[in-house]
């Protein structure tokens, strides 16, 4: 989800999703929100950083690290719902698929035990 959104904030390629109602994946895109706050860079492209260190994380089998990094990912998830809902009033199926992959993560992250897996 984060590599499409990013290629697609680069490029000039359509973005596939409903542009109305309350999927509305342009009006999330397009806000404020769709960037890092003073830059051009995307939002989608700290997602792409967020799973990849989460991947390297579980590689290392470093536990604390990677709790750690899973309650900052689903906080910020928390956050950026909390924006589309309530400050943009749309929801970005893409980005509903990325939340739903972090909070994935982070269950796993938290339940599962280094000889369960």
């Amino acid at each position: 989800m984060s590599i499409y959104l990013t290629f697609v904030h680069f490029s000039a390629a359509q973005l596939v999703c409903s542009a109305s109602g309350t999927i509305d994946c342009e009006r999330v895109l397009g806000s404020g929100y769709g960037v890092i706050a003073g830059t051009a860079v995307p939002t989608s492209a700290a997602g792409l950083a967020w799973f990849l260190i989460a991947g390297a994380l579980a590689l290392l089998r470093n536990r604390r690290a990677q709790v750690a990094w899973s309650v900052a990912g689903l906080l910020t998830v928390v956050y950026l719902v909390f924006v589309e809902i309530v400050q943009l009033g749309a929801i970005c199926i893409w980005c509903t698929v990325a939340h739903a992959m972090v909070v994935v993560i982070f269950l796993l992250t938290v339940t599962v035990r280094d000889g369960d897996a």
